[in-house]
């Protein structure tokens, strides 16, 4: 889940159940919670391990194990923080601190809301880390899901427009205005990609806003709601949404069982994956012994989908080398449906991981999380990592200390 809407999902949280001789406090302790397992992300400004991403994110600070810690400390650390804006800036002074338990609990709901919708992603999350390292993955939610974000957002909105009689019909319509012209810029971004983000579905969504900004004006009925009852019913429906996406997961997941069965297929690892843009797009994937199935449908769709077979290359003595590189072994517990490609590249021997977990048909060159080794024309590893643009890294980062220039261009 993206760090924006783990703050999001904090601030309903800590607007919906915390007093209001407290809420100023207690809301940005539940921010500041709900984002502060992201703050591992660190390590991957500081070094230059490409692999950062896999050994350090979503494991000390995703940790239920070492949450309680994490919550004490900023309980102790908010009060004398606190005092010191406060003498700082005077316009702080009606500020009040909650007691140290009630603040140890808010950080406390706050981290574990982030450890939790993390854990319904499928980048998986070492939420037991360090008594276990076994990444938890219910694949529930993809990692950008903006029908989430939205219904972590809107009621707050909601509760902002409906603050002041006076500023309230000039706030809906800015909202309005707003959050349309999000739902066509999605529309405009998804279509180009591949994605069945239909231009009716960006109307649907601006009409939808219409009525949840305007329709409460109605009688002033509006006005007489409490901002904590608004966030409140936020979380309902978040709830509902989940619940959903968990039904949608169990029948993407019996599909994906059925065609195992059917086709008598050996399964090392299976599971039924989230992709953009709505909670009714699956990828069904299937790691056998020597390759990866995987279709995407829309569960919509009555037809047993379709499955597309993503062989390895034949075993040979690089790819052997290859899965014994302690680097590798490392990406290969991290990934869940990984792919092998073995093959001759400008005089060298390449070796391909993809991970099928993020991998798109529509996606124009490299995949994401796909790993390279380059062995020069004397078989020895010449360099590896991430593959050109397939990471953030616009280039391939050598993890071996010798690589030659002349295998470096050839990965470029």
């Amino acid at each position: 889940m993206d760090t924006i809407t783990h703050g999001i999902a904090g601030a309903l949280i800590g607007k919906g159940f915390f007093s209001k001789r407290e809420a100023k406090v207690a809301i940005f302790a539940a921010t500041f919670g709900a984002v502060f397992p992201d703050s591992d992300i660190v390590a991957d400004l500081v070094t230059r391990d490409p692999l950062s991403i896999v050994k350090y994110h979503r494991a000390l600070t995703h940790s239920f194990v070492a949450m309680p810690f994490f919550a004490m400390l900023f309980a102790a650390l908010t009060p004398p923080v606190l005092g010191w804006l406060k003498r700082k800036y005077p316009s702080l002074r009606d500020w009040e601190a909650p007691r140290f338990w009630k603040l140890t609990l808010i950080y406390t709901v706050a981290i574990a809301s982030h450890i939790i919708l993390d854990g319904m992603t499928s980048f998986g999350t070492r939420m037991w880390w360090p008594i276990s390292s076994e990444r938890v993955s219910w694949d529930m939610l993809f990692i950008l899901d903006f029908s989430f974000t939205t219904i972590l957002l809107v009621p707050q909105v909601i509760a902002w427009i409906y603050r002041d009689p006076l500023l309230a019909r000039r706030r809906a319509v800015r909202s309005w205005v707003l959050f349309t012209i999000g739902a066509f810029f999605l529309w405009a971004v998804a279509r180009p990609a591949g994605y069945g983000f239909h231009l009716w579905i960006a109307v649907l969504a601006s009409g939808i806003f219409a009525l949840l900004f305007f329709a409460p004006r109605a009688r002033g009925f509006g006005f007489g709601v409490s901002r904590a009852a608004w966030c409140q019913a936020g979380l309902i429906v978040t709830l509902a949404y989940l619940l959903g996406c968990g039904y949608l997961h169990h029948a993407a997941f019996s599909r994906v069982k059925a065609f195992a069965a059917q086709s008598h297929t050996q399964v090392d690892r299976v599971g039924a994956l989230p992709i953009p843009p709505s909670f009714l797009d699956w990828d069904d994937a299937i790691r056998s012994p020597d390759g990866v199935y995987e279709a995407q449908f829309d569960i919509r769709n009555p037809e047993p989908p379709v499955f597309r077979f993503v062989p390895d290359s034949p075993a040979d003595p690089f790819i052997a080398r290859a899965l014994d590189r302690p680097e590798v072994q490392l990406f290969w517990n991290f990934a869940r449906f990984p792919s092998i490609e073995s093959f001759p590249a400008h005089g060298n021997h390449v070796v391909q991981i993809g991970e099928n977990r993020y991998s798109s048909p529509q996606r124009r060159g490299p995949q994401p999380f796909t790993y390279e080794l380059i062995f020069d024309p004397d078989g020895k590893l010449a360099a590896e990592g991430w593959l050109r643009n397939g990471m953030r890294r616009p280039n391939l980062q050598s993890v071996a200390p010798h690589a030659s220039a002349e295998s470096q261009k050839a990965a470029e």
